[in-house]
């Protein structure tokens, strides 16, 4: 699978926004965007216009990244967003936040979207009781999602716990600390997601 391996922080460089893409680094004064809040390159200083293909194509990279999705598996959430009732946009977000690696990530139970996928794809998450290795899972309303028994010793895990405070955690989840265990009690909504994106560019990008 096509996978960038290399620094990640370039991206909020880029993009010109924090996306929490290193967990508790993005926190601290070690945050490269803090310390180098300029586009990595060569030429970092000039200025560059962009068309509106490409303010439309850097917005779709951008939750593309926040979410750690391919190209492919993102058109598809695309097209499922657009087949639903409601606003394409909203809906689009919606099935990203609705996904088990991003829950785990939201409820505080990894120190980011990238270690919690990692981790639902290593078996140490159940949902209703049943172990799910699926990071693209769709959690629904009354979904309850809690670590393995045997997996509550894990330094990611309990080190995400510890500072899980620093993250407000949306109103459609509840965190259980003491059972290392989560429940989703209602559907996620715009107003849950606080991260900067323009989800009408990626709907103008995809229908142009």
């Amino acid at each position: 699978m096509a996978r960038y391996t290399e620094a990640v922080c370039r991206y909020c460089r880029r993009d010109n926004t924090k996306l929490f893409l290193k967990g508790e680094r993005c926190y601290t004064d070690k945050c490269a965007f803090e310390r180098r809040g300029y586009p990595p390159g060569q030429h970092p200083h000039i200025r560059r216009k962009f068309s509106d293909y490409g303010t439309q194509l850097r917005e779709k990279q951008k939750v593309k990244r926040i979410y750690g999705v391919l190209e492919k598996q993102f058109r598809i959430y695309f097209q499922t967003a657009f087949r639903k009732k409601g606003i394409t946009g909203e809906n689009l977000l919606c099935l990203l936040e609705s996904r088990l690696d991003n829950v785990v990530y939201r409820l505080g139970l990894a120190g980011s979207r990238a270690e919690a996928r990692q981790l639902v794809r290593h078996r140490h998450f159940q949902v209703n009781g049943r172990t799910v290795d699926i990071p693209s899972y769709q959690v629904r309303t009354g979904d309850r999602i809690q670590v393995r028994e045997k997996s509550r010793k894990l330094h990611p895990i309990t080190e995400a716990l510890e500072t899980v405070d620093r993250r407000s955690i949306p109103g459609w989840l509840e965190l259980d600390k003491d059972q290392f265990a989560g429940q989703a009690t209602a559907s996620p909504s715009r107003e849950d997601i606080s991260m900067s994106i323009d989800e009408d560019l990626i709907v103008a990008f995809y229908t142009r």
